[in-house]
């Protein structure tokens, strides 16, 4: 897959409510440009694609909002949308907040949020230049880290540019 027949397939996904097998979602992913934390900075409005994964709707359950990058060091992976509908960092949920670094992911070297208090890292690629695809990896995923048993696939996720 090109990347031009990546991000066709990408918008395709999203439009049909983001219900995809993670074979797929790895094509695509496969096929992206990685990206540098620098130029990933801003805050965005996150999504998810369903694989079945055991986070799936549990974040947007949760009132997920997206993700906050002010800077290299200042990430905040968690925010939600209150009941007041005011947006705010869960540093519970996650444990603290997170920073951004260069990691090396199925051997491309990528912007990666490492999670502060949470052995987990999302990795993320550009579908476009105001959207994002991100993948959650880490150290006894997938769901076990947030709570949710372990096992099953991946979690793929969509930041665009809020």
């Amino acid at each position: 897959m090109n990347i031009n027949e990546a991000r066709t397939r990408f918008a395709e996904l999203r439009a049909n409510g983001g219900k995809a097998s993670s074979e797929e979602l790895d094509e695509i992913w496969a096929a992206l440009e990685t990206v540098r934390p620098e130029d990933i900075l801003g805050e965005w409005q996150g999504s998810e694609f369903d694989n079945g994964h055991p986070l799936c709707g549990q974040l947007e359950a949760a009132g997920w909002y997206g993700k906050t990058f002010a800077s290299v060091k200042d990430a905040k992976p968690l925010v939600m949308r209150g009941e007041n509908g005011e947006l705010y960092s869960h540093t519970e949920l996650g444990k603290g907040e997170a920073s951004l670094w260069m990691v090396e992911f199925r051997g491309e070297v990528t912007a990666t949020m490492v999670y502060d208090g949470r052995p987990v890292f999302d990795h993320f690629k550009r579908v476009d230049e105001n959207t994002l695809m991100g993948v959650m990896n880490g150290k006894d995923l997938p769901g076990e880290v947030f709570g949710f048993p372990e096992g099953g696939p991946l979690y793929y996720f969509i930041l665009e540019s809020a």
